[in-house]
């Protein structure tokens, strides 16, 4: 590889991927070790929608390959229902279920917040002051007011890596120098839905070089997610 970012996707149990990726006969409950042959990273939102547990991510680290590497996603609980407020226990127990659950398969832990989530300073050293720093934090915002200095030189000087993202409603900046590269392609301009070019993928490509981090597809309401993946892969060997 020219670097060390890894592709993957946000989901894999979908139904436009058979006989596009998974073999027409291959059975469903086989399709994530299909998945894992070809890839070698996941983004695991199933956390986001239920509290995971050790026992479910001990289950997924024993699906994978010895060098495959999880996104795990924070509950929706402690980023769009407590928007970090009073959740100091909550989020130190997702952190605990993430380190013994994933153990060294844990890649980055992300947060994503919802687009009523606007930028305050007050929010901003909320952030900085409840995570925990032995952790490749990751944060994802849906409203625009977070693209500012303030935010990325707080994010810098504390190690924390601002999520680049390709969203309808939001700035396509991919940002390099946080400690991580770390992409989600939601589509554009159909969200969850569009695909992206051979000439937007290659820009992409161009722009990850010499850098360390994950990039997921997550335009995987279609077959788009998995075929742009597999493409930004080849391009990337």
């Amino acid at each position: 590889m020219k670097n060390q970012v890894l592709i993957g996707c946000s989901s894999y149990y979908n139904r436009f991927w058979k006989n596009i990726f998974y073999p027409l006969n291959l059975p469903s409950k086989k399709w994530f070790d299909f998945y894992c042959q070809h890839f070698n990273t996941y983004e695991f939102n199933g956390s986001f929608y239920k509290f995971p547990t050790v026992r479910i991510f001990n289950n997924w680290y024993d699906k994978t390959p010895d060098t495959f590497l999880f996104s795990v996603k924070v509950p929706k609980e402690i980023t769009h229902i407590k928007k970090l407020k009073e959740c100091e226990g909550l989020l130190e127990d997702f952190y605990e279920v993430c380190k013994y659950g994933m153990k060294e398969k844990l890649g980055a832990v992300l947060f994503q917040f919802p687009p009523s989530y606007d930028f305050s300073k007050k929010r901003l050293e909320n952030i900085i002051g409840l995570l925990n720093y032995d952790f490749k934090n990751v944060i994802e915002f849906r409203h625009e007011t977070w693209w500012n200095d303030e935010v990325w030189s707080a994010f810098k000087d504390n190690k924390i890596t601002f999520c680049s993202v390709s969203h309808p409603k939001l700035p396509q900046t991919i940002f390099k120098d946080f400690p991580l590269i770390y992409i989600r392609f939601h589509g554009v301009p159909k969200m969850f839905f569009s695909s992206y070019s051979t000439e937007e993928l290659q820009q992409v490509n161009e722009a990850i070089e010499k850098t360390t981090g994950f990039i997921y597809f997550n335009n995987t309401a279609s077959e788009a997610g998995i075929l742009n993946a597999l493409e930004l892969k080849r391009m990337n060997v």
